[in-house]
């Protein structure tokens, strides 16, 4: 009797250490490409893991700040997967390079062409945006994640500084100190790595000249060197010929 009491009392004791253990579910993300500068571009992943057993992932929907619009979306092409943009009218025109824009992206909906995201498996949906706003710190996207058991997730929360994550939080952009380069980072980082390469290959033909202007010098000495010795053995042979 007391053996199945301690054996029942192990079994819950273990059960509880494997609950407190397990790692807490993840959440539908999004992280940049690199920086994500004020005033930039950026391209960012929408990251959206599987988190039933049962049941597979088959759409995604993503609203846009409507407080920091954004005039310039488009979405890389995901095998499987269709993406649809959704543009709406602005209540003021924002103005890019001098042009101005009267609707920008709202939504943007994927909706899987075949099995979609399968149970412990994950997918990245890639985003092209800008041009980032320069009066905020980070970007909330409000994210609905729907199952083909038709059960709907909703990732709406946005996080509270000074609080405990939320239980269904909203994804969230941190966005970085403004650059020079308002492309983005990888722009920037191709403009250095062009100005190096381009440094190297000014500086390698700068080489080459001093070195053929150095041979060149090299030669010129040799022949005037042999040219005297030349003359010296012609006089010589001379003088001899006479005093013979």
């Amino acid at each position: 009797m007391k053996k199945s009491r301690i054996a029942a009392v192990g079994t819950v004791a273990a059960s509880a250490v494997l609950v407190l253990s397990a790692p807490a579910f993840a959440h539908v993300s999004v992280s940049p490409e690199g920086a994500a500068a004020k005033g930039g571009y950026a391209t960012v992943n929408f990251k959206v893991p599987n988190e039933m057993d049962d049941a597979a992932t088959t759409k995604l929907e993503v609203s846009f700040p409507g407080d920091h619009p954004l005039a310039s979306v488009m979405t890389q092409p995901v095998p499987g997967w269709t993406a649809k943009v959704t543009k709406s009218k602005l209540d003021k025109p924002l103005e890019i390079h001098g042009k101005k824009i009267d609707e920008a992206v709202t939504k943007v909906t994927w909706t899987a062409d075949g099995k979609g995201i399968q149970p412990g498996t994950f997918q990245k949906f890639p985003v092209s945006m800008g041009q980032l706003p320069t009066d905020t710190d980070a970007l909330v996207f409000k994210a609905v994640q729907t199952y083909d058991n038709k059960e709907v997730v909703r990732w709406i929360e946005p996080q509270q500084k000074g609080q405990e994550e939320p239980e269904h939080p909203a994804p969230t952009l941190q966005l970085t100190a403004a650059s020079d380069d308002h492309h983005g980072g990888a722009a920037s980082d191709d403009a250095k790595s062009d100005a190096k390469s381009d440094a190297k290959a000014e500086s390698a033909a700068a080489d080459s000249s001093d070195s053929s202007d150095t041979t060149a010098r090299v030669l010129g000495v040799v022949g005037i060197v042999v040219g005297a010795a030349g003359v010296a053995f012609g006089v010589v042979a001379t003088r001899r010929r006479v005093t013979g």
